[in-house]
């Protein structure tokens, strides 16, 4: 496996790690991986180095994407414009040119929201235990008052950037969408998912959802975890 690194922005975190395999060609796509931590600054993009390892050893290239978070420059919606470039620095790199290649994105938690609220520049999205509410987020005091903290406000005194930054609100989807959520999630739970996906089927255009009985918050990317081949059958049936 070699690795390389880019930069999208003048911030150190703003950058973007890529993993290849030994045969860049062998799966044909990427994999952009959107790390959680309800936008706080003490967690980074190397919680998803193991799942990058994984997806690598299965013939992806990877992206593990780096961004700005709260307190960092990366407040709303500079975090969200953060992805937005990130993943069309992607498609335009030398990587995405070969004909064929399709680009996947995959977040999780709070990088779950922000994958589905760019998922218009991705071929298919998976969002692993994604915040998909921020005012259900805020009112069940999730990441110990991470709404209040991260957006400086409450969800009643913020409309539009509630609006703005809740996939449950920016639907019907465009593009493949796979949510995947386990059961005993504490951090974010997985009614969360399931309305939301709801939401996805009202609109008129259905979420595929999968979820992992016994599994917690954490578990969705670990790479040792069962479900990872489905995921991997679903990506592979959704952009061939």
């Amino acid at each position: 496996m070699s690795t390389t690194t880019e930069t999208y922005g003048p911030s150190d975190q703003q950058r973007i790690d890529y993993f290849f395999p030994v045969d860049p060609t062998s799966h044909g796509s990427v994999a952009v991986l959107v790390h959680g931590g309800f936008w706080r600054e003490q967690h980074d993009s190397s919680q998803m180095i193991p799942l990058a390892t994984y997806l690598v050893q299965h013939g992806w290239i990877v992206a593990n994407v780096e961004y700005r978070r709260s307190g960092n420059g990366g407040d709303w919606p500079n975090i969200l414009d953060d992805i937005h470039t990130a993943l069309q620095q992607v498609r335009g790199s030398q990587w995405a040119q070969q004909p064929g290649t399709r680009i996947v994105a995959i977040g999780h938690s709070a990088g779950g929201q922000l994958v589905l609220l760019a998922s218009s520049i991705s071929d298919a999205t998976v969002a692993l235990a994604p915040v998909t509410d921020i005012a259900r987020t805020h009112r069940e005091n999730l990441g110990e008052g991470a709404v209040q903290e991260f957006f400086g406000a409450s969800p009643a005194e913020i409309p539009e950037v509630v609006r703005e930054a809740s996939p449950a609100l920016q639907l019907p989807l465009l593009t493949p969408i796979l949510v995947v959520h386990g059961d005993q999630d504490q951090r974010v739970p997985v009614e969360h998912s399931r309305a939301y996906v709801a939401s996805a089927t009202s609109a008129g255009r259905s979420a595929d959802y999968l979820e992992i009985a016994g599994a917690e918050h954490f578990g969705m990317i670990d790479p040792a975890a069962g479900h990872w081949a489905t995921v991997l059958g679903w990506v592979d049936g959704v952009i061939a």
